[in-house]
């Protein structure tokens, strides 16, 4: 395929890329097809002139524009073909009923020029394979054999002109190639158009891609700062819910304590009507702790003496508070865990009084 010359579309200069491609090189510019164009211009005005200057019809073909090119860069049948009779060939109409009646296959001919309104394509064989060289094409197009009079047929109906070139074609590269090697098509091309088309189709997606990945990344991004932000929340409201529940701890402290001093303010004996105090309650404190040590004195003394002789006694243990300090003094530093434990003690020792002394009575 790359041996194959194929030349595509620039602007309308069709008909020089349906002869080139139909020669295999560049043989044709746009100045050599415009110089043709102006010649047969020329021609026609001197077969008008031929019926009088001063005619209606002459001064009408004088006033209008060149049939023959255009600014466009469109050429007419006419400039084709006398652009290949330099070069000893001819176009012959297919459809036509002389050519008709020679009954001749499609694959038997070289070469066919196509035309549609204002566009001209070749359809050439080289080596033993056909080939659509539409310059609107990407690249060329392989026919076969049993396709190529469907092609044409089809061409016929969409409303395609089409000529068959007659004449021996110049000598190229590509056919000398082509009748030792075979080809094959994996893709066929497409149009220009649609190449531009699809190109300009994947980078609009591709942009739309980035946009979502750059969203996604972004999105991404907030993501982990709001995880960031719950988490901060999550360790903002245990670090609430632990001052709350030392604070309820106080609290349940406090009222028990009031409650064990209420308690021991009606199960005793008042010497006022009001509840006690706080000092008062530590000097009881201090009071029954110190009944306390005089009793485990006392039981450690009879210890000694029930003991044999020569028997050491373990010495006695100094009384220690709940806060395992020994010897310290419990109304100094205690815990609010000590002063409930002090509070309930006392309180079921008033209430063992109170007993004891209704049984007397």
């Amino acid at each position: 395929m790359e041996s194959i010359f194929h030349e595509k579309q620039e602007g309308s200069l069709c008909a020089q890329h349906c002869l080139n491609n139909l020669l295999q090189g560049e043989y044709f510019s746009p100045v050599e097809l415009s110089s043709i164009a102006h010649q047969l211009d020329e021609e026609e005005r001197m077969r008008m002139a031929e019926g009088g200057v001063t005619s209606e019809d002459y001064r009408t073909f004088l006033q209008q524009p060149s049939g023959n090119m255009d600014d466009s860069g469109f050429f007419s049948i006419q400039v084709i073909s006398n652009a290949l009779k330099v070069w000893g060939l001819e176009l012959i109409l297919f459809n036509s009923p002389e050519y008709q009646r020679l009954r001749i296959d499609p694959i038997n001919e070289r070469s066919f020029i196509c035309n549609y309104k204002e566009h001209w394509f070749t359809v050439r064989k080289l080596g033993k394979q056909w080939f659509n060289l539409n310059s609107l094409l990407t690249g060329p197009e392989l026919i076969s054999d049993t396709y190529l009079a469907l092609f044409l047929a089809q061409l016929q109906q969409e409303g395609y002109s089409i000529f068959v070139v007659k004449g021996d074609l110049p000598d190229c590269e590509a056919d000398q190639l082509l009748q030792m090697i075979r080809v094959q098509q994996m893709h066929r091309p497409k149009l220009i158009g649609e190449e531009l088309a699809q190109l300009k189709e994947q980078r609009v997606q591709k942009t739309d891609l980035e946009r979502v990945l750059e969203a996604n990344d972004g999105s991404t991004m907030l993501d982990e700062d709001e995880e960031d932000l719950q988490r901060a929340l999550a360790l903002s409201r245990q670090e609430i819910d632990m001052e709350d529940e030392e604070a309820d701890l106080r609290r349940a402290i406090q009222l028990s304590m009031q409650g064990s001093s209420r308690s021991i303010s009606q199960d005793t004996p008042q010497t006022s009507g009001t509840h006690l105090t706080s000092e008062e309650l530590r000097k009881r404190r201090e009071a029954y702790f110190e009944k306390q040590q005089e009793q485990e004195h006392k039981q450690g003394e009879q210890q000694q003496q029930q003991d044999p002789p020569g028997q050491l006694s373990q010495p006695s243990e100094r009384p220690t508070t709940s806060s395992g300090a020994p010897g310290s003094d419990p109304g100094d530093a205690m815990s609010e865990e000590d002063m409930l434990q002090a509070a309930v003690t006392m309180s079921l020792e008033t209430v063992r009084n109170n007993f004891k002394t209704d049984g007397k009575k």
